[in-house]
């Protein structure tokens, strides 16, 4: 298994043909495999920027968000080296996935089995990263043109927008770039809470932070246009 998983990293770093791929793949190859240098084949297919290695990758199940020792994911590898398709290919299944992911959370926040276990974690910050104490990316900087288009669709239907979960901020500071009239953010992780307040979030004019989990505090709420609300509440794995 490790040999196969072996020769499918260097098939992506060299950016073999698409039946050569899925052949070391149907023959039981890890796409999730970390070679000697702790790369994934998905990682080397994004630094090296082929694109149709990295479509092929994803479609067997290869995790877009899995992170190399620097704390690097294929999105990363893919947005140093300026390979655009791959980078967009990447980003695209960042999107379909957070969809899945935070329609799955809605269902189990509606039945009461909410997660609180990040809550009482310790959180890392970075540059470039949010990580948990487990080392588990929360939010990654190369998700900055999701996190964009994001805000330029919330912020289309008018100037109250509300948005549930801060993380890096990155969704927050693109909101802030339409100027709404109103910008209500809630944040339920204490040490993500106190960043906020300690780098001047709470000073804006136009921003109103209300600390605890959105269950919790929807009596502060205001009412909000559907399509103006946003949910960045979904840890990346």
């Amino acid at each position: 298994m490790d040999q196969l998983g072996a020769q499918l990293c260097e098939a992506a770093k060299s950016g073999a043909d698409p039946n050569e791929l899925r052949g070391l793949i149907e023959s039981g190859a890890d796409v999730s495999y970390f070679d000697g240098h702790g790369l994934t084949p998905l990682m080397h297919a994004s630094k090296h920027g082929h694109a149709h290695v990295v479509k092929i990758l994803l479609e067997a199940g290869a995790p877009w968000n899995a992170l190399s020792p620097s704390n690097l994911s294929a999105g990363d590898f893919a947005m140093e080296a300026g390979h655009q398709e791959a980078f967009d290919t990447l980003l695209n299944a960042g999107i379909q996935a957070e969809l899945v992911l935070g329609t799955i959370a809605r269902t189990e926040n509606k039945n009461g089995n909410l997660d609180v276990d990040y809550l009482e974690d310790r959180v890392i910050f970075s540059e470039d990263k949010l990580m948990d104490s487990d080392s588990k990316a929360v939010m990654m900087a190369w998700e900055k043109p999701l996190m964009e288009a994001h805000a330029k669709a919330v912020c289309s239907g008018g100037g109250h927008i509300l948005n549930i979960g801060f993380g890096m901020g990155l969704v927050d500071t693109a909101i802030q770039q339409y100027a709404p009239v109103k910008h209500t953010i809630i944040e339920a992780h204490p040490e993500v809470y106190e960043r906020m307040l300690r780098t001047g979030w709470g000073e804006k004019d136009n921003v109103k932070i209300i600390f605890g989990r959105w269950q919790d505090v929807l009596p502060q709420l205001e009412s909000y246009d559907g399509n103006s609300v946003l949910f960045s509440v979904i840890k990346l794995n």
